[in-house]
C-alpha cells in the first residue's frame, strides 16, 4: 500500500523537477524555490554532495504535506537501501539495475528506471516498476510514448530530457503519466535567482495543468 500511495503522489502532482547542486546547503534552496513554485515531486540526484543527508533533511521538512523526495542517478542497489534508509520515497535510475529493483520491491519504494527500448521497457516491468522513465527523451520525442503504448497499453511513462514549457502539451497529449524536467526549472539557480526557479516551476505546473483539461 506504501509503494502505491507513494506512486500516486508523484502521478498527481504532474511534473517531477529534478535538482542537481554541487552543495548541499545549494540543493536544498533549489528544493524550496521549485516546491513554492508548486512542484511536489522531487528528484535529488545522488550527483548532490551528501545526497543522504540532504534527503532526510528534506523528508523531514516537508513531512505531512503532499511534497515528495525522490533519489535520482542511483545507479546500484547499496546507493538504493541508503537512500532508502535516509527517508527516498521513490528511485531514479538512468538505465535498469535489477538489483536496484529488487531492493526498491522489498523496501515497498517505487522505482523508476530509465529505458530507451520496448525490451528494456518489458523488463523493467517484468520486475515490479509501475512507472517508467523514458530517457533520453530528447532523442526519442513524444511519439515514442504512442509507439510504446501498442505493446504495452498499461506502461505508465515519465519522460526525461527534452521536456520544456512549451512541449508539456504534447507529451502529455502522447501519453506520457507525469514530465520530469532538470534545468528548464533549475537553470536560474546557477547565478543565484531563486525567484525565477520558483517562477519557472509555476509556468510547468500552469502547461501541466492546461494539458490536463
Amino acid at each position: 500500500m506504501q509503494r502505491a500511495n507513494l506512486l500516486e503522489k508523484v502521478l498527481k502532482s504532474g511534473v517531477v523537477s529534478v535538482v542537481r547542486s554541487d552543495s548541499p546547503e545549494k540543493a536544498i534552496k533549489i528544493v524550496e524555490a521549485v516546491v513554492s513554485g508548486g512542484i511536489t515531486s522531487i528528484e535529488l540526484t545522488y550527483s548532490v554532495p551528501k545526497a543522504n543527508d540532504v534527503i532526510a533533511e528534506l523528508v523531514e521538512k516537508y513531512q505531512g504535506t503532499n511534497v515528495v523526495i525522490g533519489a535520482g542517478t542511483v545507479l546500484d542497489p547499496t546507493s538504493a537501501r541508503l537512500a532508502i534508509i535516509a527517508g527516498a520515497q521513490f528511485v531514479v535510475s538512468p538505465s535498469f539495475n535489477v538489483e536496484v529493483a529488487k531492493i526498491c520491491n522489498l523496501y515497498q519504494i517505487p522505482y523508476v528506471p530509465g529505458i530507451l527500448t520496448p525490451k528494456e521497457a518489458q523488463i523493467a516491468l517484468e520486475y515490479g516498476s509501475e512507472l517508467i522513465k523514458l530517457f533520453p527523451g530528447d532523442i526519442t520525442g513524444p511519439k515514442m510514448i504512442k509507439d510504446l503504448k501498442g505493446p504495452f497499453p498499461y506502461i505508465n511513462i515519465l519522460p526525461s530530457g527534452g521536456v520544456n514549457v512549451d512541449n508539456v502539451a504534447d507529451w502529455f497529449e502522447a501519453g506520457a503519466a507525469a514530465v520530469s524536467a532538470g534545468g528548464g526549472v533549475t537553470a536560474p539557480a546557477l547565478t543565484d535567482d531563486y525567484a525565477a526557479v520558483t517562477e519557472n516551476a509555476k509556468k510547468f505546473i500552469a502547461a501541466f495543468e492546461e494539458a490536463k483539461k
